[in-house]
């Protein structure tokens, strides 16, 4: 499956009885997707190695290790989208997750059709981007068919939405990107994290990369890659 398509498997993890129902139905009847729903993150952590999940939806609020440990555990050894939910609408709580890699985040109360509609938004960055296979500049090599990032020959290991935000620099060397455009290219939607999110994920960029001069911010402006 490939492209903006949903469909396939889905980890759902959340222990609230009535979300998880009207969730699941929903993805699995207007979307086609065959959503696993576990209660606890334990179980997420070890059904995640059983299955071919394509995205995690994942609770903060859980019984035992919460949302923000699971994550840390599942970005240790994945680069599977997640989407983190909470009834927590501080911007600490979306920094947080960001931070340990989610890829986006929404707020209780929330419709199906809004959590539906960022699925597909983050699905359509993953996997849908063909044109320009392999992109460089500086030490960085991108490749969009395996999704890989090297540095100076090393592998980097990026998330998702770090690695669209990449790509997207890379795609416009020396041009200077505000933070409300880069949200339009990455996320594709009004997010609720703000502008703080790409704040967020550019230092996060700049860390991994290890090469804090190569995303330059333009004060009042925004942010560009130097060539």
């Amino acid at each position: 499956m490939t492209g903006n398509a949903t469909g396939g498997v889905l980890l759902l993890v959340e222990d609230d009885d009535s979300i998880g129902r009207l969730v699941k139905q929903y993805l699995e009847q207007q979307d086609g997707w065959r959503v696993l729903w576990l209660r606890s993150g334990e179980e997420a952590v070890a059904e995640l190695r059983r299955h071919p999940v394509r995205l995690v939806v994942l609770d903060i609020g859980l019984p035992g290790i919460d949302g923000f440990e699971v994550c840390r555990r599942l970005r240790a050894g994945s680069k599977v989208p997640i989407i983190m939910l909470t009834a927590r609408d501080e911007e600490p709580d979306r920094v947080a997750g960001l931070e340990l890699g989610a890829d986006d985040y929404v707020a209780k109360p929330f419709s199906p059709r809004e959590l539906a509609a960022r699925i597909k938004a983050i699905l359509r960055r993953a996997e849908n981007r063909t044109e320009d296979i392999v992109l460089t500049a500086r030490d960085v090599v991108l490749r969009r068919d395996s999704r890989e990032v090297t540095v100076r020959g090393e592998q980097v290991e990026l998330t998702s939405k770090e690695f669209d935000l990449l790509a997207c620099f890379l795609e416009h060397p020396g041009i200077v990107l505000s933070r409300e455009r880069l949200l339009d290219l990455v996320w594709g939607m009004t997010y609720p994290g703000g502008t703080r999110t790409v704040d967020v994920h550019v230092a996060q960029l700049r860390r991994k990369l290890d090469d804090p001069e190569g995303i330059r911010t333009v004060r009042g402006a925004g942010y560009k890659l130097v060539p």
